[in-house]
């Protein structure tokens, strides 16, 4: 008997290491990405960084979708896609952080940050969703489960 069987999915050993490999890529990447770039007053590789993981994140789930539900190797690369690599990119706590940052500092760009950043990245997911659904159309009604 595996020491999976019955247990939760966020229990079972092989889901939980394809979503720590996976984070410990994206973490990785988004590393890369701000020691690469210089350092500015309005942190715009983490902008950047939020974004891009929105689009490819509502490209992925909406793809993933309308291909079947959510089990097997669509629920892998879910988990390890997006879970992991998307959730160890993008960082929802360098955007709380530099907001706080940026408004204790008395910079203009502090509350305007958070704003542009959360209304850009929804935009930057519906495109992804909708450029998924253009290059595979139907299977909308699909949910994918947590």
């Amino acid at each position: 008997m595996s020491m999976n069987s019955g247990r939760p999915v966020h229990l079972q050993v092989r889901f939980l290491s394809v979503v720590v490999l996976g984070g410990m890529v994206g973490v990785a990447a988004r590393e890369g990405l701000i020691l690469a770039t210089p350092e500015t007053e309005v942190p715009w590789v983490i902008f950047g960084i939020n974004v891009v993981g929105a689009f490819i994140l509502g490209f992925l789930l909406d793809a993933l979708a309308r291909t079947g539900p959510d089990t097997g190797v669509r629920r892998m690369v879910r988990l390890g896609c997006g879970t992991g690599i998307l959730g160890g990119f993008t960082t929802y706590s360098a955007l709380a952080t530099d907001t706080a940052r940026l408004t204790s500092e008395g910079s203009a760009w502090g509350v305007g940050y958070a704003v542009l950043s959360l209304v850009v990245g929804l935009v930057a997911a519906l495109v992804g969703m909708r450029v998924a659904t253009s290059i595979r159309p139907g299977r909308g009604d699909v949910e994918v489960e947590a």
